[in-house]
């Protein structure tokens, strides 16, 4: 009876296997990509209803009442797709930074035109460089298209363009460089990027991503587009995500040569930027007076939290964006211990492991309530330490 037993027992598993077998052969083949997804800080906490999301490096004010006011206005006109070629808003965009509309190109992001800039310029086994700590989404999309992603070593985890300088080779295709970057903080100045542009073959494309730059006042630093606005082997990311305070609506734009541009225009979904978002972006660009009470608030808190954090033996990069880099490593607790602590709060931070970098928090600065709470809460984890 045994002997019967693991006789069928065995055809079942010669049955299954060959089902499996069967599926594969009917399934359609894809190509593998052996990359890791992007994983966006978390939003939600289980323990706690409310949280406070200080990980995202969101706007700390949201966005500004003029951009409220207009979104009250979308009615039935969201009906109707918007327009393919952004030209109010490329013409509002040119006439703020006094650069040519036909250069300009708006994407789902500033994600989706580093996507395009990609599918447009790389080949299998071309190599792109990006700094070793840089935001994750220029190695995922340059894997994407099969070519080969290259990673320069930082110093104190600032770019390092000499580091940079060392990984050139023929097959490079494109130099990817957020300033300031993103995670660390960290920037390099007009000075440094002059010479790295200089150095590298022209054949190369250097793709600076100015993200953060509306919140630097320090005197050593100048936007990419300012510097390279007439360079035509230079293309400059933007985006509304950060100080406009629309994130959710999805929209960034690019800056490069207008042969660039033409091709972009080929590579892109045909209505990749909805109504709303285009509408609620030329608001924002010309409500000038909330992106001072934006940097002034900024400035104010970066200075007080970096003092109290100082107490504690946290080091953090420079005041300038709206975000620091939270260094445990002469800390009595470490990132992980107060991570979870914060988080039994309701506070959310983001976790760094994802880009490599051990012993480290990420954290925005939130509105003046979310501050409080957050140095109240520190003081309380590091009592009696």
């Amino acid at each position: 009876m045994s002997i019967s037993l693991k006789l069928i027992d065995c055809i079942m598993q010669l049955y299954n296997y060959l089902l499996d077998k069967i599926s594969i052969m009917n399934t359609p083949t894809f190509r593998k990509i052996s990359i890791q997804s992007y994983r966006p800080g978390r939003s939600i906490l289980k323990k706690n209803k409310k949280v406070i999301k200080l990980s995202a490096n969101e706007s700390a004010l949201g966005m500004s009442y003029k951009v409220q006011k207009v979104l009250k206005t979308f009615d039935k006109t969201i009906s109707k797709y918007p327009d393919s070629k952004f030209k109010e808003l490329t013409n509002a965009i040119s006439k703020k930074y006094e650069c040519a509309p036909n250069n300009i190109i708006c994407g789902s992001g500033s994600d989706e035109i580093i996507q395009m800039l990609c599918q447009l310029f790389l080949n299998r086994k071309d190599e792109v460089i990006v700094p070793k700590y840089s935001f994750l989404m220029y190695r995922i999309y340059a894997k994407i298209v099969g070519a080969k992603v290259i990673f320069s070593k930082e110093e104190n985890f600032k770019v390092s363009i000499k580091e940079i300088l060392k990984k050139v080779t023929r097959k490079t295709k494109i130099v990817f460089l957020a300033n300031p970057n993103n995670p660390t903080g960290t920037y390099i100045t007009k000075f440094e990027l002059l010479e790295l542009r200089k150095k590298l073959n022209k054949r190369i494309l250097l793709v600076i991503d100015d993200a953060y730059f509306e919140y630097m006042r320090n005197n050593d630093y100048t936007s990419g587009l300012k510097i390279f606005k007439n360079k035509k082997n230079v293309f400059i990311l933007r985006t509304f995500s950060k100080i406009y305070g629309l994130a959710s609506l999805r929209i960034g734009w690019g800056y490069g040569d207008k042969k660039i541009i033409h091709e972009l225009y080929k590579i892109k979904p045909p209505f990749n930027v909805n109504k709303i978002a285009q509408v609620c972006a030329k608001v924002a660009l010309k409500d000038t007076e909330f992106i001072k009470k934006s940097v002034k608030h900024n400035i104010l808190w970066c200075k007080k939290i970096k003092k109290e954090l100082e107490k504690y033996k946290i080091s953090t990069n420079k005041i300038g964006p709206n975000f620091f880099l939270l260094n445990f490593n002469k800390s009595k607790i470490s990132a992980n211990k107060v991570e979870k602590k914060l988080e039994d709060s309701g506070i959310i931070l983001r976790e760094m492991r994802s880009y490599g970098i051990k012993n480290c928090l990420r954290f925005t600065i939130g509105n003046k309530k979310e501050n409080l709470f957050f140095l109240y809460k520190m003081k309380s984890i590091f009592k009696n330490v």
